[in-house]
């Protein structure tokens, strides 16, 4: 499950990249952990996700039937379509240990995207450095992508509450007096 390929890079920069997902509407979810394996193994939040037409400048039209009716009558319109996603780095691994920087250079294109294993998620949330990056984010609402991000990393440090305690600490430091912002999130957290 988590060794298969769920997209590849097709547009990427030090901060982001974007991948064409392997299955039509199936891309990874908003806020999980995502990797590149290339020269380094890349981290990076999933912010945001699209499906579109092919071709530029053309919208999907709609047909008013169901999508099994549609791959029924005319499978060729899913063709014509592809699920990208975009995904913020939050660091990278070298010699063996996580930076909480930026990679020296952006994700190859080609490479492929994979899951994080749920260990892998528990050692890259153990600080909460990963934040930083999140807080800079402006194609996606960032209280939405901060509360998807620690819900993603909570489910998989088994109901620890001091893992809770200490991302609402942090967050405490990132966002300052903002107080509306900071209530959003932990109010999304507990969603």
């Amino acid at each position: 499950m988590y060794d298969a390929e769920i997209g590849e890079v097709i547009g990427s920069s030090n901060t982001e990249f974007i991948a064409e997902c392997a299955l039509l509407h199936n891309p990874p979810p908003f806020g999980s952990f995502i990797q590149v394996k290339a020269r380094e193994t890349i981290y990076a939040v999933v912010c945001n996700a699209y499906t579109h037409s092919l071709e530029p400048n053309r919208l999907a039209i709609a047909y008013h039937r169901s999508e099994q009716e549609l791959r029924d009558e005319q499978p060729q319109i899913f063709e014509l379509l592809k699920t990208k996603f975009e995904a913020v780095i939050i660091g990278y691994e070298c010699d063996g240990a996580v930076r909480y920087h930026l990679p020296p250079q952006p994700p190859r294109l080609h490479s492929f995207v994979h899951t994080c294993q749920p260990l892998e998620v528990r050692r890259i949330t153990s600080h909460f450095w990963f934040l930083r990056f999140l807080m800079g984010v402006e194609k996606a609402p960032r209280d939405e992508l901060i509360a998807a991000a620690i819900r993603a990393a909570y489910a998989v440090h088994a109901g620890e509450r001091s893992f809770l305690v200490k991302a609402g600490k942090e967050l405490v430091k990132l966002i300052g007096d903002d107080y509306e912002m900071l209530s959003a999130i932990l109010h999304r957290i507990q969603d």
